[in-house]
């Protein structure tokens, strides 16, 4: 029978005599959702009794969760306790979208707490904090998936940086972790991220570890990783990637000189400054950091001495033309990245353990990411300058790129004029 047809059976005449509350509504819904079921189980449970040599057996109660709320169901048996019900299947307990939108509402940082009032209010369903978790925890496997799938054997760009979190140990008091994330810009100029990793102590071998990995899950070549001066990072990526380019973050570096100056000198300072870094070529860069040394020393010997002793890395995007120079003297990229997760960690105090910090950061990355689609910026003139200078490393996997494409077209046009010839 079509659904039309059973509405206009409906007397809605009569029913709107006995609804008279929001509450009534949400009460007949649920009444109507579980006669429906219930129906559908006994059709169900009569043709398995006629194609098979059984009878049946009564019923049995079971609980659901639905969008109507909570449902008690009468599920048929059979003599032989073999019937299979399709619409509610054993074992299955929920037939709505909620553990989806408790996944959401956890993704946009609600607590577990938050999370069961709402359910509560939303559907009048009864959840248990550990419920909740069981529910979250669904998608541990897909990040360990995620965390381990195979990646492009080229990125032009990478982004390293790392945001501090308070986790809880296994004594029950929290201590601060760092979440370091790898950002890569692949040929098509798009972002992806790459991975994320914890840890307590930075160093060399922490690192050698990660890009380590990278090249296990597939990397052949990095071309410049902008990082924000991660301790040991240079070493361990040049061990694994020896050609690739490592460019210290401008802005932190910025940052990080701004705090030792006073502020009586930080407009003066400051000033003085930006002719290194915004110098037109790397020498007069460092005519400027000359003179700023000249200058500032000895008010300052600290911060010249950071600029001098990391020169070659602060200055490495000197050899490469404005655009390209924009996109890797810092690591903004990331860092925009980074400020929407702290948007929606914020609240929080602390996280139980590292899984919880990383299911909450995947789930807000999940939803980051549909938005990472679309080159960046200039990324045609961008790749086009890469591929002069890089020549050697990138053109074959342009040359593979464009090829795929290519097949992609023309596997296009040919289902396109099958259709149209033939349909």
């Amino acid at each position: 029978m079509k659904k039309e047809a059973v509405l206009n059976n409906v007397d809605f005449k009569e029913l709107s005599k006995h609804c008279k509350t929001q509450d009534d509504i949400a009460s007949l819904t649920k009444e109507f959702m579980k006669n429906m079921i219930e129906n559908m189980l006994k059709a169900e449970i009569e043709e398995f009794v006629e194609n098979n040599d059984t009878s049946k057996n009564g019923y049995y109660p079971k609980r659901i969760r639905s969008d109507s709320g909570e449902l008690e169901l009468n599920i048929p048996r059979d003599r032989n306790s073999e019937f299979e019900p399709q619409i509610v299947k054993k074992g299955q307990r929920n037939i709505s979208g909620i553990d989806d939108k408790i996944i959401s509402m956890y993704a946009r940082g609600m607590s577990l707490r938050d999370i069961e009032k709402q359910i509560k209010e939303m559907y009048d369903v009864e959840m248990s904090d550990s419920l909740i978790s069981r529910i979250i925890d669904k998608i541990t496997p897909e990040i360990k998936e995620w965390q381990n799938r195979t990646l492009e054997p080229v990125y032009p760009i990478v982004y390293m940086d790392a945001m501090v979190f308070k986790i809880k140990d296994d004594n029950g008091f929290y201590k601060n972790k760092a979440l370091h994330f790898a950002i890569g810009i692949n040929l098509e100029g798009k972002k992806d991220l790459l991975g994320m990793w914890i840890t307590d102590n930075e160093g060399a071998k922490f690192w050698l570890n990660i890009v380590t990995e990278l090249k296990n899950r597939g990397v052949e070549d990095i071309l410049i990783a902008s990082v924000d001066g991660l301790k040991g990072f240079s070493e361990a990526i040049n061990s694994v990637f020896p050609q690739t380019v490592v460019q210290r973050c401008i802005i932190h570096q910025i940052r990080y000189s701004m705090k030792y100056v006073g502020s009586k000198y930080q407009k003066e300072f400051m000033a003085d400054l930006k002719k290194v870094y915004k110098a037109p070529t790397k020498d007069a860069a460092e005519k400027a950091l000359l003179e700023l040394e000249e200058k500032w020393k000895e008010k300052y010997p600290l911060v010249i001495n950071s600029w001098k002793n990391n020169w070659e890395e602060l200055s490495a995007y000197f050899q490469y033309s404005e655009p390209i120079r924009r996109i890797i003297y810092t690591t903004n990229t990331i860092e925009g990245f980074n400020r929407q997760i702290r948007k929606i960690t914020k609240t929080k105090g602390g996280f139980n353990n590292d899984d919880s910090l990383k299911k909450l950061v995947y789930l807000i990355y999940k939803d980051i990411s549909k938005k990472w689609n679309k080159s960046i910026s200039n990324w045609a003139e961008i790749i086009s300058q890469f591929a002069i200078i890089f020549e050697n490393r990138l053109n074959p996997y342009l040359r593979y790129l464009m090829f795929t494409q290519n097949m992609k077209r023309s596997l296009f046009f040919c289902y396109f004029n099958f259709f149209r010839l033939f349909f």
